[in-house]
Parts: structure tokens; C-alpha cells; sequence
């Protein structure tokens, strides 16, 4: 085991100067790096999303999106290119480097911001906001300007939403209300155009139709009754050639005068004056009474006068009672037409109505919609709702957040080290050349009766000490001056290790070499 041990232990001394060598140029780099890289202040300010000064069940804010889902909006609305670009340009972050374009300069700007947004499963939403920059005055102006610009996000978020709700629920007040007053006067023009047949009036037609059915049978009966009597006084005059009176002391119009005028008094009993019955005797006694009054002046056959009194009674009664039933008629038609189109009116207005009850329910909870966004609104006007506070400032720090330079140097020390034993195992595990006794063995399956190392002589040993030391000492010395000078006249080392670790996409990987706290 110790030979095994002072067999790899001589190998390691034989490469000792690969490992030397190739330890110096990874340290030097990572000191050139350590030293170069310009230092990184990160102001930081701290934010408290509070809840509703309000309670819910009293009254509620109308901005329903959760804290989180707002706070997200508002990042996103602060890390837009055009935000991005005038505050670089309001605080002249890239002053000193006037030709960066304007894509790297929103890509570094968002690489500077941090925006740290609490979790779904905190209690306490902390927000952290913070910026990277070459001083610390710069990082806290800028942090301070992304903490005034979160505040006004998040009121003008708040506000514009509940103002859109609003203005929402407004708009809709006002459609509904006129839809209301168009289905309204749709209603009461449909009602006036189909007035004699509306549901509700339904019955009373009903009635008057079985009221008028019932008058014209009763006018048809009159109508018959006095044709048979005029066709029996005409027959009774033809063949005797007289009437049948029955007071021979009264003249034939005195006694049917006085019967009309005892039919009208048993009428007035049972019927109303305004009695289609009582009408008719009422005018039949009219015309008697001037009949009576003329039959003084008149020098005519007491029989002829007393047959044509009559038959003229009787063609006045029959041509009023026939106007009556046209009349009836008329009405019965109007009547039956009417009940008819009901039902078709009934379909057509219980639509209407159907139409004016929905929208009416569509008005009473917009309405009470209109209420609760103005209150809402209210709400969040006075800042009253959930709401986004200062807990902390940003102050200028007093030391810089990164480079982290003892851990560049560690890693640059500590890769060398690794760089330089892998490229020594490395080699080894490519050389096949025999070196020991017993490899000889292996290989020829003999053993040797003696082996002899290469002795060098004191000459070939100071010249190879000689070369490897000052080769040493031109890589530890020259590699970081070369650096050094690239740094001072030609780039910068931090851009030139920018651009490398852009395009090799190793960002993370330094962020944490460097000691950089993710935002």
C-alpha cells in the first residue's frame, strides 16, 4: 500500500509543473476578475399588502382579482420596454456607455430590477422591490421611483377597474330603462290598436253576446207577431170590410192610444226607460197623440181611419224592430270577431309582457348592481379597500451587494486546483508506457532480474527547474498584468465576461459564483 501511495506521489511530482501551471492561470483569472469586477449596490424597499379597511359582509370592494393577481399585473405593467427605457433615460443609468442599444439596455435593466412578490400560502404579503447599480446613490433612487410607481399602479388598477364597473353597470341602467319605455309604449300601442279585443274584457264580451243573441230572438218573436196580426187585419178588413172596435163611444185611434198607453205603463213596471220596448211604445203613443189631435180636421170613413191608424202602427213598429236587429246583428258580429281574435291577442300581449317582466328583472339587478359598484367605487376612491403600504423605504447601502470577490478568488483557486489534478490524471490515464517492475511483469509474464531508472544529469536538472520556474513565474506574473492591461485599453474585464457568459448562457451559474440574491 505505502509503494502504491509513493508511486502516485512520484507520478504527481513528475507533472507537478502541469499542475502549477495550469492552478497559476486559474487563479490569476479569477484574481483579475476578483480585483476588475466593478462592485454592484442593491437598494431594497419593503412593501405590506393589507387587507380591506372594510369588512366584506358590510360592504365589498367591486375589484375581485386577488392580491397576488394584481401584484403580478403591476410587475409586468413596471417591466414594459417603454417604463424600462424612460427610467434609464430619467436616472442616465447607461451614461457612461451613450451607444448600448436600446434591447440591451431593457434586458439589463430587467436583469437590475427585483420584484419579489409574496407566496399563495403567506399569511403577510411582503413585497420587496430593489435595483443593482454601480452606486448607491443611483440604486436608491431607482428603487424609490419602482416603489412610487407600484403605489400608483396599484391605485390606478384598483381605481380603473372599479370606475369601469361603474360606468359598466351605468351604461346598463341606462339601455335597460329605455328598453323598458320602448317595450312599454310597444304594449300600450298594441292595447290601444286591439282595445275592443283584450283578454281581460274577455267575459264582459261574452256576456254582451249572449245579452244581444238573446234580444235579437226576442226582436224576431215581436217581428213575427206583428206580421201575423197585420196579415189578420188585413184579411179582417178585406172580408168585412171593417176593424173589430170594442168601445163604439171612442174613436179607433183614442182606444189604441189608450192601449199603447196602458202597454207603455205595465212596460215602465218591469223594464227601464231606456228599454229598446219601452222606446218603441213610447214612440208608437207619440205618434197616436198627433194622429188623435189631426182627426178633427180630417173628414174621412171612421172605418178607413181606424184600419190605416193601425196598419201604419204596425209597419212603424215592425221597421223600428227590424233596425234594431241590424243593429243587434252588427254588434253580434263585432262581438263574435272580437272574441275570436282574443286568443291570438292573448299569445301576442303575454309575449309583450313576458318581454317587459324580463327586462324589468334585468333593470332591478342592474340596478342593485349600480348600487354595490358605487359603493365599490367609493371605496376604492378613499383607499379604503385592500391596499398596498411603505413598511421600509430604500436606503442607500453602505456596502456593495456584489461581486462577491473572496468567493470569485476561491473558485478561481479552487478550479485551478481541480483543472490541474484532472489534466494530471488525464494524462496518466492516456500514457501506456510501462514504469514499473511489476508492469513489466504483467505485460511479459517474466520477472526481471533487475530494473534501472533514467538518471538525468546535475545539468539536464537545473534546466528543466530552470524552464518550468520561469515559465511558472511568466504565467503568474504576465497573465494578470495582459488582463489587466485588456481591462484598462481595451474592454472592460466585466463586459468581456458579460458577453461570454451571455452567449454561452451561464447567467445562473455566476449569479451564484457571485454571490447574487435572486429578485
Amino acid at each position: 500500500m505505502i509503494d502504491e501511495v509513493k508511486f502516485y506521489l512520484s507520478l504527481f511530482m513528475r507533472r507537478i509543473h502541469y499542475f502549477l501551471l495550469i492552478a497559476i492561470v486559474f487563479s490569476s483569472i479569477g484574481g483579475v476578475l476578483a480585483y476588475t469586477l466593478p462592485p454592484i449596490y442593491r437598494a431594497e424597499a419593503r412593501l405590506l399588502v393589507e387587507s380591506p379597511q372594510i369588512p366584506d359582509d358590510l360592504a365589498a370592494s367591486t375589484v375581485r382579482a386577488g392580491a397576488l393577481e394584481l401584484l403580478s399585473v403591476i410587475q409586468q405593467r413596471v417591466l414594459t420596454r417603454a417604463n424600462l427605457l424612460e427610467m434609464a433615460r430619467k436616472f442616465n443609468v447607461y451614461a457612461g456607455t451613450p451607444t448600448t442599444s436600446a434591447d440591451m439596455i431593457v434586458d439589463d435593466m430587467r436583469n437590475r430590477v427585483g420584484i419579489i412578490l409574496p407566496h399563495a400560502l403567506e399569511t403577510a404579503g411582503i413585497v420587496l422591490l430593489s435595483f443593482e447599480a454601480s452606486s448607491p446613490e443611483l440604486s436608491v433612487e431607482v428603487t424609490n421611483d419602482l416603489l412610487t410607481q407600484v403605489l400608483q399602479q396599484n391605485v390606478a388598477l384598483r381605481t380603473e377597474t372599479s370606475g369601469q364597473t361603474l360606468d359598466f353597470f351605468e351604461n346598463e341602467v341606462t339601455r335597460l330603462d329605455k328598453r323598458l319605455g320602448e317595450q312599454d309604449a310597444r304594449i300600450l300601442e298594441f292595447k290601444l290598436q286591439h282595445k275592443d279585443a283584450l283578454p281581460e274584457s274577455l267575459n264582459y264580451r261574452r256576456t254582451r253576446l249572449a245579452a244581444l243573441q238573446e234580444r235579437a230572438l226576442q226582436i224576431s218573436r215581436e217581428l213575427s207577431a206583428l206580421t201575423d196580426r197585420r196579415g189578420r187585419l188585413e184579411e179582417l178588413f178585406e172580408r168585412t170590410g171593417r176593424v173589430d172596435l170594442n168601445d163604439t163611444s171612442l174613436s179607433p185611434e183614442q182606444r189604441q192610444l189608450r192601449e199603447l198607453q196602458e202597454q207603455l205603463a205595465s212596460a215602465l213596471v218591469i223594464y227601464s226607460p231606456e228599454n229598446p220596448r219601452v222606446r218603441s211604445l213610447q214612440a208608437q203613443v207619440r205618434a197616436l197623440e198627433v194622429a188623435v189631435e189631426r182627426q178633427g180636421s180630417e173628414n174621412s170613413s171612421p172605418l178607413a181611419t181606424a184600419y190605416d191608424l193601425q196598419i201604419s202602427d204596425i209597419d212603424g213598429q215592425i221597421a223600428y224592430l227590424a233596425e234594431q236587429k241590424e243593429v243587434v246583428e252588427a254588434e253580434m258580429l263585432e262581438l263574435t270577431a272580437s272574441i275570436n281574435a282574443t286568443p291570438e291577442n292573448a299569445i301576442t300581449l303575454g309575449t309583450l309582457e313576458r318581454d317587459y317582466e324580463n327586462t324589468r328583472l334585468q333593470f332591478d339587478q342592474a340596478t342593485a348592481s349600480l348600487n354595490e359598484a358605487r359603493t365599490g367605487d367609493r371605496i376604492e376612491t378613499l383607499s379604503k379597500g385592500q391596499r398596498i403600504v411603505v413598511i421600509e423605504p430604500a436606503s442607500t447601502p453602505e456596502s456593495p451587494s456584489k461581486p462577491n470577490r473572496k468567493k470569485i478568488l476561491a473558485a478561481g483557486v479552487g478550479g485551478g486546483i481541480a483543472a490541474g489534478l484532472g489534466f494530471i490524471f488525464l494524462l496518466e490515464l492516456l500514457n501506456r508506457s510501462i514504469r514499473r517492475p511489476v508492469e513489466l511483469t504483467n505485460a511479459l509474464g517474466r520477472e526481471p532480474f533487475a530494473t534501472l531508472p533514467y538518471i538525468r544529469t546535475g545539468r539536464q536538472k537545473f534546466m528543466r527547474r530552470f524552464l518550468i520556474t520561469a515559465i511558472l513565474l511568466g504565467v503568474a506574473i504576465g497573465l494578470p498584468l495582459g488582463l489587466y492591461m485588456v481591462h484598462l485599453h481595451v474592454m472592460p474585464i466585466d463586459l468581456i465576461v458579460d458577453k461570454l457568459i451571455e452567449k454561452l448562457g451561464l447567467q445562473s451559474v455566476v449569479d451564484q459564483l457571485t454571490g447574487t440574491v435572486g429578485g
